[in-house]
């Protein structure tokens, strides 16, 4: 879609009742959330598992390898590329023109995409010396070691196919306004790893091996899962082989901006990685566990408002209800910062009794607990930037511009690259943390003024005043937390259970204060979530 002017853009407008997108969006989200959560749960025992059976050395590192290459393409073609290229000409489709010619579009994107699959699956398990020989060159040296994992790799390398397909789904569901299926997907992987682990590693010579095979069962579970799901909606994937469907020719060139997109993320990582192992020993260590922290708030809310938002997005942009459109960008902002902006006060405040909980025992002292809140201070500094560009991404997205995001994820890298250079040595860790922090805060900026320029305004007198609520209830939170450590004061080299007791009473305090403040100043998402809550209860009886 080219740009267009402010004026055409309110010419095209048409008024619509806001609140009913809103509902859609804050209930799928919900569902995301949720989802994500459970994820985040069974990933954990998984971690456990694995970490229990195979403990951590050739072997492990030999999996976790060759589970790196496919899952690498994942997020670059499947994830990271496809599903956000299609939901908005699918959308398109389903809106502009008829339903049968939408899934005609659908039947030819799944047999082009399982085409170039199968090719992308045959050439991986051919090549796979070469392609573990560049992820893992340490590997070459150790015959052992490079042998296994590249017959893992050869293993494991078709899950990139069923995975990609259920990206497709999810796409498809998305816009149907399906969520919970694909977004349930990630749990039942990690628990067919786990089943596998504990049921078929006796079977195996090398009982690693239990694991790929968890994989591979897991990758066609998540594409049969989804199945059903199509079929209730109507939607049976067929063979069509109309390579030069305009659709999918526009499909394609959204992808490739977006694949890029999500390559340079990627390249982030690795540079950020190679320049902490540049530093005092444990440095990757601290950046990686205080990372961990943040993704929690991230991906169960941030992430599922991202989600939520893009089919809704989609839809309004077909339609050309693009005051309708700035109304659900504004209020999809709000309802991520009504858990980020609590969150960071929570985080600013709790992070050391948080990680001192999680992660203090054994050869983690107090003194890494310290050093890993030092990084942990500066990545919550730019949680609202990591939060609001999921939101404002969709909403490029939406408008089949994926060049623009491409653009600012450049720029970010380039900041990041600089400040972590120049900040590194005097704040060590802590630098790159905060470069991290400043390169997101100038990629959201720089998104949000573009699209400013694009649409108009989308941030309203309701979003500011929203903002101010939920910042005052947030600092009631705050002082909450500072009146628990004068009752039970905090020690970070205190037993565990007194640790525990000070962050759970902490904790409890924040929430019942966060919420009952919003609810007394009547912040409008609180009054929304409590309104869902009491129509869902309603349901069930």
């Amino acid at each position: 879609m080219h740009p267009l002017s402010r004026a055409k853009y309110e010419l095209m407008s048409q008024p619509q009742e806001k609140s009913r997108e809103n509902e859609k969006v804050a209930r799928a989200a919900g569902v995301v959330g949720l989802a994500t959560m459970l994820s985040r749960v069974f990933g954990f025992i998984r971690d456990m598992v694995v970490a229990g059976f195979f403990g951590a050395g050739l072997v492990t590192d030999a999996f976790f390898v060759a589970f790196r290459i496919p899952n690498l393409l994942r997020r670059l073609l499947a994830e990271g590329s496809l599903t956000v290229s299609f939901v908005p000409v699918f959308t398109e489709y389903l809106k502009k023109r008829s339903r049968q010619e939408a899934l005609e579009l659908a039947d030819v994107v799944f047999t082009s995409l399982s085409v170039v699959l199968v090719v992308v699956s045959i050439a991986g398990v051919l090549f796979a010396p070469f392609i573990v020989a560049v992820m893992a060159p340490g590997f070459v040296k150790h015959d052992a070691q490079y042998e296994l994992t590249v017959l893992l790799t050869r293993f494991m390398f078709p899950y990139i196919f069923f995975i990609s397909l259920v990206a497709l789904c999810m796409g498809i569901l998305n816009s149907l306004r399906h969520f919970a299926a694909p977004a349930l997907s990630p749990v039942v992987l990690n628990i067919s790893m786990i089943l596998a682990a504990l049921l078929l590693r006796d079977f195996f010579s090398e009982p690693v091996f239990s694991l790929a095979v968890g994989v591979m069962v897991g990758g066609v579970l998540q594409l049969a899962m989804q199945w059903p799901f199509l079929l209730k909606m109507g939607v049976r994937l067929r063979l069509n082989f109309r390579f030069r469907h305009p659709g999918l020719k526009r499909i394609g060139l959204l992808m490739m901006p977006a694949a890029f997109g999500a390559a340079i993320y990627q390249i982030n990582v690795f540079i950020g990685t190679v320049l902490a192992s540049l530093l005092p020993k444990g440095s990757v260590s601290y950046l990686y566990y205080a990372d961990r922290i943040v993704e929690l708030p991230l991906g169960v809310f941030a992430i599922a408002v991202g989600t939520a938002a893009l089919p809704s997005f989609s839809d309004q942009v077909a339609r050309g209800e693009f005051g309708d459109f700035k109304k659900t960008i504004s209020f999809s902002l709000r309802l991520i910062l009504f858990i980020t902006v609590p969150a960071t006060v929570a985080l600013l405040a709790l992070r050391e009794p948080i990680l001192s909980v999680l992660f203090q025992r054994g050869a983690f002292d107090a003194a890494a607990t310290v050093k890993t809140a030092e990084a942990l201070l500066y990545y919550t500094l730019g949680l609202w930037a990591f939060s609001l560009i999921r939101v404002i991404v969709s909403a490029f997205y939406s408008l089949q511009d994926t060049k623009m995001p491409m653009k600012a994820a450049i720029v970010a890298l380039i900041v990041n690259v600089a400040a972590s250079i120049m900040l590194m040595g005097p704040m060590r860790h802590g630098g790159l943390a905060l470069a991290t922090s400043l390169a997101s805060a100038v990629n959201v900026l720089m998104l949000g003024i573009v699209l400013k320029k694009r649409i108009g305004s989308y941030l309203n007198r309701e979003f500011y005043l929203s903002l101010g609520k939920m910042s005052a209830a947030s600092l009631v939170m705050w002082i909450s937390i500072l009146l628990v450590e004068t009752i039970i004061p905090w020690r970070i080299a205190g037993p565990l259970d007194h640790r525990l007791l000070f962050l759970t009473v902490s904790v409890m305090s924040g929430l019942a204060t966060y919420f009952a403040a919003s609810w007394a100043l009547k912040c409008p998402e609180m009054v929304m979530v409590i309104r869902t809550v009491k129509a869902k209860l309603r349901e069930k009886r």
